[in-house]
């Protein structure tokens, strides 16, 4: 195995980061203190971002991407996990899941949004159906050429922003040994479509300005077109495409930790009490070791998770792996941190407790740590008929 960074990886990392320190954290307090993205400013990001040749690097040439690998594209997501995501939504990375569009669905959704003409937002999760996709009550039913959609979905990221949609809908039901079992399917659904409305969300203490909203469905009719991969195989697209995902909150986890960790840190150098710098107590110092040992062990877990999708090796369990450790990290930096800090660090003076918040729903989304530990452990159990 190679440890190290070829040079163009370094690049990489090198370019990403000074465009979020030069055009991400200037915005930040902004941000944080309204919970709004001005339009002209992510408009401004988005726009630098194409200059770059970043925007879509996470696909192919041939569709007009950076075609990075998908280590490369970690090391990208790990340094803009450094910045508020409100911001650095902008520095556009369309899901990877409309690479299963069909040639005429490629001219009106792959294309644009690699492009950065239109921006995707994914819609999964509903009230009931969170960590159990199946259950999801958001239903499409056959009338004649066409699909009638009723249900809602919410916690929908960036649905402001976009012009179009990825829904999972429930198209049917099977009845199995086990119970009966639903059928899903992948829609593409346009911004402004009859019966299909995006309403504002729920008022989140995480990530400020990056808004959750709630769709709602009703008696929407969608044609066979709109159709995303096969009818009733959207758990084949999304196991295809999707599960990477949880390697993102990986890279944004250990990207947000070494940030904080920095500013832990320099306060334990900087900070005097009892006549010398808090960072010669062992109380402190300690506490500095364990941070920066925990953030390169999952640094390198999320990289060897990267590596091995590459090399077109299993990768399930390693990816939940790096998802479920890097998470917690982050939670156990951001809140030491925090404590090395004292009252200042509640204090908005500092960023510190805005990681400290934001920190908290990693654990939650793209799969809680419950999921992660049941997808490892099964991996495990299985082979030996357990």
């Amino acid at each position: 195995m190679q440890f190290g960074l070829s040079e163009e990886q370094d690049m990489i990392v090198s370019t990403v980061r000074s465009f979020v320190e030069n055009e991400i954290y200037p915005h930040e307090a902004e941000v944080e203190r309204t919970g709004q993205v001005q339009p002209e400013l992510g408009e401004q990001i988005k726009q630098k971002c194409i200059d770059l040749g970043f925007y879509a690097c996470n696909f192919p040439e041939e569709v007009g991407g950076a075609g990075l690998s998908h280590l490369d594209f970690t090391l990208v997501e790990r340094e803009l996990g450094r910045g508020s995501m409100a911001l650095t939504h902008f520095f556009g990375r369309p899901q990877n899941i409309l690479m299963a569009c069909n040639d005429e669905q490629r001219e009106r959704y792959l294309l644009p949004a690699v492009r950065g003409e239109k921006m995707d937002a994914l819609a999964m999760t509903e009230p009931d159906a969170g960590s159990d996709v199946r259950g999801m009550k958001c239903q499409a039913v056959r009338d004649g050429g066409d699909w009638v959609v009723n249900g809602s979905k919410h916690f929908i990221s960036g649905a402001e922003h976009a012009d179009f949609f990825i829904v999972f809908i429930a198209t049917g039901v099977d009845e199995t040994p086990k119970g009966p079992k639903k059928r899903i399917t992948t829609f593409l659904v346009d911004r402004g479509t009859p019966g299909f409305e995006v309403r504002e969300g729920y008022n989140s203490v995480s990530h400020k300005g990056y808004k959750n909203y709630i769709l709602y469905f009703d008696n929407c009719r969608l044609p066979d077109a709109q159709v995303l991969g096969e009818v009733d195989g959207g758990f084949a697209v999304m196991n295809e495409w999707l599960y990477a995902t949880r390697l993102t909150v990986a890279a944004f986890s250990v990207g947000r930790a070494r940030r904080c960790f920095d500013y832990a840190l320099n306060y334990a150098a900087e900070r005097k009490q009892f006549g010398q710098p808090i960072g010669k107590f062992q109380g402190v110092s300690f506490q500095i070791a364990d941070m920066i040992t925990e953030i390169d062990a999952a640094d390198w877990l999320t990289l060897s998770a990267a590596w091995r999708l590459d090399q077109d090796l299993p990768s399930n369990r390693e990816i939940a792996s790096a998802k479920m450790y890097a998470s917690e990290m982050l939670a156990r930096v951001t809140d030491t941190t925090l404590q090395i800090y004292g009252g200042m660090g509640l204090m908005d003076d500092f960023p510190i407790e805005r990681f400290w918040r934001d920190a908290r729903v990693e654990r939650i989304w793209d799969g809680t740590s419950e999921i992660q530990r049941h997808i490892i452990s099964r991996d495990l159990l299985r082979p030996l008929g357990a």
